[in-house]
């Protein structure tokens, strides 16, 4: 058996809620038992077989651990209550990609996505295709993040599309919204937007960054379409690649959002706009809107919400 299918076939096996600190507690108590031995007696095979048993068994706590500690997409929308959506990212229109890119302070993990129609319950919009993505944060020098003190809204995670300015395909412009929570040290971010299989027949991005709305002091656009971050830029920042499936493309939809989203772009430096951010305090959380400080009847506003999940 390869060492893939090992795993997997291990990853299976279903252990009781108290097996981590019951097994470690008895490895404890043999490691003192050898001890006391190894004082008054040499290793006997015996005893050198124990003592490798005993290190398996260790290898086994540790990947125990490892499954313990991270959490699925499936298991983060549970975290929120949503059924559906948990059962979406077990399915087979879920994308898995789990790609890391370790950038400032953080390893930035994009776990997986899933688009659809009728997914969250608390759509307001639920016959409209969605596409729901989570991501993952760490510390790299392994201080845990914490839900009361991760600063939710200081970071971007959304969708960009390739030949469309970033100005005009984004969370603000896709209806937005984002959801977030620590667990056992590790930040996941779960992002819904307007579904963006309709530009699947080009590269589409999932960008993370430290800021708000895309600008030119963040993004580039090459001559090609592609998007990059800016050279000078240097907050932390991830830009993944999405595995579409071209024949999801719907280019008659993609020209009307364009049509009704016609924002051009320049690579130039351009002065920054003012944002005004309001929060407003909800039964599942605190609302974060926002918007240019000159559009104060902006059509559509990001609304992240920062929520402790029990």
């Amino acid at each position: 058996m390869d060492r893939k299918t090992y795993r997997e076939a291990f990853d299976q096996i279903p252990f009781s809620a108290d097996f981590q600190e019951r097994t470690a507690n008895l490895l404890r108590q043999r490691a003192r038992e050898l001890e006391k031995e190894n004082k008054i007696v040499n290793f006997s095979k015996t005893k050198k077989l124990a003592v490798t048993a005993a290190a398996a068994v260790a290898l086994l706590i540790v990947s125990v651990s490892a499954a313990l500690v991270w959490l699925t997409p499936a298991q983060v929308a549970e975290r929120f209550g949503n059924t559906l959506l948990s059962e979406a990212f077990e399915g087979p229109d879920a994308i898995e990609i789990n790609e890391t890119v370790e950038t400032g302070d953080f390893a930035v993990t994009l776990m997986g996505l899933v688009s659809g129609a009728d997914l969250d319950k608390y759509s307001s919009d639920v016959d409209s295709a969605r596409t729901y993505a989570v991501l993952s944060l760490r510390r790299l020098d392994g201080e845990p993040l914490e839900t009361q003190t991760f600063e939710l809204t200081r970071y971007t995670m959304t969708p960009l599309a390739a030949g469309c300015s970033p100005a005009a395909v984004n969370n603000w412009t896709l209806g937005a919204g984002a959801s977030g929570f620590a667990e056992n040290g590790i930040y996941y971010y779960l992002l819904d937007t307007e579904s963006i299989e309709m530009f699947a027949d080009r590269t589409v991005y999932m960008a993370f960054y430290e800021g708000f709305v895309p600008n030119n002091t963040i993004f580039t656009v090459n001559d090609d379409g592609t998007i990059a971050f800016c050279d000078d830029y240097t907050g932390p920042h991830a830009l993944f690649e999405l595995p579409l499936d071209p024949a999801k493309a719907d280019p008659a939809a993609v020209e009307a959002f364009l049509e009704e989203n016609d924002m051009g772009w320049t690579n130039e430096r351009t002065p920054m706009e003012d944002y005004v951010t309001t929060e407003e305090e909800t039964p599942d959380g605190s609302l974060i809107t926002i918007r240019p400080a000159d559009s104060p009847e902006t059509k559509v506003v990001f609304t992240p919400v920062s929520q402790e999940v029990e």
